[in-house]
């Protein structure tokens, strides 16, 4: 199912969804019907498995359980929301009693569904908050940061520890999409997509050539962000 044009990451790719639940097959079943939905979907079945989960794929909403082996959702909430303070989350409980309800929501939790409840009303419930985040994110002035390195969406500016990198047209689409997707290797062909919006089929070293460009400008002289995975593609990441 194509996703809705709206429930797309800035630059067109899937959404995501980190779904969180000590149920393993409960857990499967909230992925496959979130899935569905044309969005990407990363399952975690402790606290500290979603934390890492969080940080490793920088979710756009997580569907939350209460009661986790380790340790509770409120304390995921609480470690994942200190990376990232607006990700909106839809807590899943067993329990029903109001003080409950409350305490998810004092928490800092966005929504809740009580168990058992049906994979409509979840699915409903995560489109629901994303398209709300989205809304509010359109908004919001679109400065990317990655390490010492910002990137001003509307302005076009870009900066390098405050000094200023002047880029072409071209090496700040595909240094947006680099710093749109930290830490995640991005292949030639996902980025040929993106970046230039067809394929180039065998010029596929056009990727190779405007990579040394923007290392040029960025990295030169400095602790190298962006780097080559040999065989899958290139990832930037903060300078250690």
């Amino acid at each position: 199912m194509e996703p809705s044009p709206d429930l797309t990451r800035p630059d067109g790719s899937p959404l995501r969804v980190l779904v969180v639940d000590d149920e393993v097959n409960l857990a499967e079943l909230v992925s496959m019907a979130l899935r569905y939905e044309g969005w990407e979907v990363t399952a975690a079945h402790t606290g500290a498995c979603a934390v890492a989960a969080a940080r490793e794929v920088s979710p756009d909403a997580i569907v939350l359980d209460v009661m986790l082996p380790d340790f509770d959702g409120h304390e995921v909430l609480r470690r994942v929301r200190s990376v990232d303070p607006h990700v909106p989350v839809l807590f899943l409980t067993a329990r029903d009693a109001v003080e409950d309800r409350v305490a998810g929501l004092t928490a800092g939790g966005d929504d809740y569904v009580t168990k058992p409840f049906s994979l409509e009303e979840v699915v409903a419930r995560v489109r629901g908050l994303m398209r709300r985040t989205g809304a509010r994110r359109a908004t919001e002035h679109s400065v990317l940061t990655v390490g010492d390195l910002t990137l001003d969406e509307d302005s076009h500016e870009v900066f390098r520890d405050g000094d200023e990198i002047a880029l072409t047209a071209t090496e700040f689409e595909l240094l947006r999409f680099l710093m749109r997707n930290p830490r995640r290797v991005m292949s030639k062909a996902q980025i040929l997509d993106r970046v230039w919006h067809y394929d180039f089929g065998g010029q596929a070293n056009v990727v190779e050539l405007y990579i040394s460009y923007l290392r040029k400008k960025v990295d030169a002289g400095r602790e190298p962000m962006i780097h080559t995975m040999r065989g899958a593609g290139y990832v930037l990441k903060p300078a250690s």
